[in-house]
C-alpha cells in the first residue's frame, strides 16, 4: 500500500469542499474504470472525488489515483463502515472518508485525522454525527425533502456544514446551495456508467457543465 500521509485538517477540508462545491461518487463494476473516471474528472476541474468500497478492488484503485492526484485535488473512500475499512482505505491513501449513515467508522476516521462526510437523514442522526467527529454532514438521500427540507434540517444547526447527496442533477445542485448547502455529493448524474467502463467522453463533458454551474454559484 502507498506509504503517504492522509487527510487534512477539519477545518480546512471543509474550507477546501465549500470552496470546489462537488464531489463526485464512483460506484462502479470495474476498479480501473474507476480510476479512469477519477482521473478524467480531476482533469475536467472537479477537486474532490470518492470512490465507493462497493466497487471491486476500490483501495487499489485510490491508491493507483493517490499515486496520481494533480494539486489540489482530493481522493476519498465511499461507504466505509468498519474499522477494518478505515484502516484499509488509510492504507491506501485516502484523504477522506465518506459514510451512508451514522457508522462506528466516523469516530474511527475522526481519530486518526481523516475528515468524515458522514451519512445522515434526520435531525437527530446530524446531530450525532457531529458529536461523532464528522467534519461534513453528507444529507442522504436529500431526493426524499429536496432543498426545502435540507433547509429546515439546517435551521437549528447553522454551524454544521450539509453535503446534499441523492439525486443531485444541475439544477438541484442550484436550489441546494441556494438553502446553505456548502455542496453537493454526485453519483450518476455526474458519473453515469463510466466507472464500469462506459462512455468517458460524456463523462467530461458532464463534469465541465457541473464546475461551470458551481463556478457561477461561487462568484
Amino acid at each position: 500500500m502507498t506509504d503517504v500521509t492522509t487527510g487534512m485538517p477539519s477545518g480546512a477540508f471543509v474550507d477546501a469542499l465549500a470552496r470546489a462545491r462537488v464531489m463526485a461518487i464512483i460506484r462502479g463494476s470495474d476498479g480501473d474504470a474507476a480510476v479512469a473516471t477519477a482521473l478524467a474528472l480531476f482533469d475536467e476541474g472537479v477537486r474532490f472525488v470518492e470512490i465507493s468500497l462497493t466497487t471491486p478492488g476500490a483501495c487499489a484503485a485510490i491508491e493507483k489515483v493517490r499515486a496520481q492526484l494533480p494539486e489540489g485535488a482530493q481522493i476519498g473512500a465511499g461507504t466505509v463502515l468498519t474499522a477494518a475499512e478505515v484502516a484499509d482505505v488509510e492504507a491506501a491513501g485516502a484523504q477522506f472518508v465518506v459514510t451512508p449513515a451514522v457508522t462506528p467508522s466516523i469516530a474511527l476516521a475522526a481519530e486518526r485525522g481523516l475528515p468524515v462526510a458522514a451519512g445522515a437523514l434526520t435531525p437527530t442522526e446530524a446531530f450525532t454525527a457531529v458529536q461523532q467527529g464528522a467534519s461534513v454532514v453528507k444529507l442522504f438521500p436529500a431526493s426524499i425533502g429536496g432543498p426545502a427540507y435540507l433547509k429546515a434540517v439546517r435551521d437549528p444547526f447553522p454551524h454544521i456544514p450539509f453535503l446534499a447527496v441523492g439525486g443531485v442533477g444541475l439544477d438541484e445542485l442550484r436550489s441546494y446551495l441556494a438553502v446553505g448547502a456548502i455542496g453537493v455529493g454526485v453519483g450518476s448524474p455526474l458519473v453515469g456508467d463510466a466507472a464500469s467502463g462506459g462512455d468517458l467522453v460524456a463523462l467530461r463533458e458532464r463534469a465541465r457543465a457541473y464546475v461551470a454551474a458551481a463556478e457561477r454559484h461561487t462568484r
